[in-house]
């Protein structure tokens, strides 16, 4: 027989230093204005779109990230990432936020020119977003005294500031978004939601190293080897 694969999991600040098991990642797309703009978008609070990545996509504890095959341009993109500890389905938006266990900071990594590629021909984003080790996290800090709505979001290369925006910015807030994703899927524990990137992405290298930082939550370290 073959084995059970095992859970991801992402460590935690909660006390004892428990770890967070990965069931599934949803991801928002074009969720900051300025973002939408540099993609070519109109930001006018278009309808929030979902896409998703492998549970073992994760690359955690300031682990190196292996530079993808099949592309020419790894891009960063840099977002909140949130952890839902109570499941539900068709969750309002007044009650979403007391669906979240917790908050980290997460970069989507992005294969953009097959990203491109699949716009240019209506195909599915999969292998552009889902590929192995696209998603580096960091530690999960409980919700209690977090707030989502506000606090500076930056991603650095190599020490040079790429991304600088402000969760404010965000179009569709983290509880609108939540509601909105529960539409469609009833989310579960374990469930992860990154929740879109400031303007700025960039391309990346083989020996890049990359910190990102979110005011009042926490920050992520990779680097792509």
């Amino acid at each position: 027989m073959i084995p059970a694969p095992s859970t991801p999991t992402v460590p935690t600040t909660s006390a004892g230093g428990g770890r967070f098991p990965v069931r599934r990642v949803f991801c928002v797309g074009r969720n900051y204005a300025a973002h939408a703009r540099e993609m070519g978008h109109d930001p006018d609070r278009e309808p929030p779109f979902f896409f998703t990545k492998p549970a073992d996509a994760v690359v955690v504890d300031d682990a190196d990230t292996p530079y993808p095959s099949m592309t020419e341009r790894l891009e960063h993109e840099v977002e909140l990432v949130v952890a839902i500890g109570t499941g539900g389905a068709d969750i309002h938006p007044d009650d979403a936020l007391a669906h979240v266990w917790g908050y980290a900071v997460g970069i989507d990594l992005t294969r953009r020119d097959l990203q491109a590629e699949a716009k240019r021909l209506g195909r599915p984003w999969d292998t552009a977003k889902g590929f192995d080790a696209s998603a580096p996290v960091g530690a999960i800090v409980p919700a209690a005294g977090v707030d989502p709505t506000s606090g500076a979001i930056d991603l650095r290369v190599n020490g040079e500031l790429r991304q600088s925006g402000d969760l404010g910015d965000q179009i569709w807030s983290v509880a609108e978004t939540i509601a909105e994703l529960s539409r469609f899927v009833a989310l579960a524990p374990g469930d992860l939601l990154m929740t879109g990137t400031p303007d700025g992405v960039g391309v990346l290298e083989r020996g890049d190293v990359l910190d990102g930082s979110i005011a009042g939550v926490g920050s992520v370290r990779t680097r792509v080897v």
